[in-house]
């Protein structure tokens, strides 16, 4: 029976294909791995080693070489376990003997009777402060020691020990302008921007090195005593002079007048006036304030022996009801108010009026 016999065309090629195939897969072999990979004939030689080697002539041989040339194993044996072997760099090693996976385990806990009562450890002893070391300076007073917040520029004088010319004083922290008189005297001028808030203000003494220095003071700025009463209108006269200006205390205070230069509360001078607004001046400190007409709602009692008589001689009139805005306590709505806005032309005309009358009030 023939291989191809049966079989097609495209058959009898597949099988010419892998023979041909597997004759060159066999060939590659043959030149990869040589000729082991299919046997070989030759018998491989067997070595037959010699317990005393036979010298070859003109080869020398460790016998003719002098004994300390070459050490015995036993001595290189010895050279390798004595030398310490150093290893480059900065490498730690644990110690000898020592075992680094050990962990301290604590001891079980004491149960019963036989346990040793705990000790209790004393208690620490208390660190004593360092004292604190005299200032080379002493200051022991300054004048004046209280000053009222928003007050000009002053002076100030600082008594104590060991003043020097060259000793400075020190408004928190700020270098004053230092005046030296004596060595138990000190002055120094404060702006007015020092004390322009309330506080206490520090002042110490020292020298711009810091070498020699004082004990530190205080200084209290405390806040200005301000009017508390309440402007609630103003009566202006013809020949613009004996104006009164009109305030109340408090909303059931009866009102009371002021003219220009009347102290009012024994410390504030009334020093302008307006329609709007009044000005009063300190008389001890000369701090200014300005007081806006109070509108609205005012409330008030009789004058102390008016009864009921709303009439009486001398007693500007006062309304106990409430007062419209506008309108001035105690004086009717059909009196001429003042009025700061007039015009030049106008003000000439109203003198020539004026001149026709012999007072304020008239001729009876």
């Amino acid at each position: 029976m023939g291989l191809f016999e049966g079989k097609s065309s495209s058959e009898r090629n597949k099988i010419i294909a892998a023979a041909v195939l597997g004759i060159v897969a066999l060939i590659t072999l043959y030149f990869a791995f040589g000729r082991s990979l299919f046997g070989s004939s030759k018998t491989a030689a067997t070595a037959k080693a010699s317990s005393t080697p036979t010298p070859k002539p003109g080869v020398s041989t460790n016998a003719d070489r002098p004994a300390a040339v070459l050490p015995t194993a036993g001595e290189q044996d010895f050279i390798y376990q004595t030398t310490a072997v150093v290893y480059p760099g900065s490498i730690s090693a644990p110690d000898p003997g020592r075992n680094i996976f050990a962990f301290y385990e604590p001891p079980l806990p004491c149960r019963g009777e036989n346990c040793p009562s705990p000790t209790v450890p004393p208690p620490p002893t208390p660190k004593q402060p360092s004292p604190t070391p005299t200032a080379p300076i002493m200051l022991a007073s300054l004048s004046p020691q209280t000053v009222y917040a928003g007050t000009k520029a002053f002076r100030v004088e600082l008594n104590g020990d060991k003043f020097t010319p060259e000793a400075r004083v020190y408004f928190n922290q700020a270098e004053l302008q230092t005046m030296f008189i004596t060595p138990q005297r000190i002055a120094a001028e404060v702006p007015a921007k020092f004390v322009a808030n309330e506080g206490q203000q520090q002042i110490i003494v020292q020298t711009p090195d810091g070498t020699l220095y004082s004990n530190q003071m205080f200084m209290t700025v405390q806040a200005a005593p301000k009017p508390t009463m309440l402007y609630i209108g103003m009566i202006g006269r013809k020949r613009y002079n004996n104006d009164t200006a009109y305030f109340i205390d408090n909303e059931k205070a009866p009102p009371y007048g002021a003219r220009l230069n009347d102290v009012l509360a024994g410390r504030f001078r009334l020093v302008d006036m307006t329609a709007a607004e009044v000005t009063l001046e300190d008389v001890t400190l000369g701090f200014k304030y300005s007081i806006p007409i109070t509108k609205g709602v005012v409330q008030g009692s009789m004058p102390p022996g008016r009864g009921t008589d709303l009439t009486a001689p001398g007693i500007p009139s006062f309304n106990p009801n409430p007062i419209q805005p506008g309108d001035i306590p105690g004086i009717p709505n059909n009196i001429q108010r003042y009025n700061p806005n007039i015009t030049e032309e106008e003000k000439k005309k109203l003198q020539e009026i004026q001149k026709q009358d012999v007072d304020d009030e008239g001729d009876g």
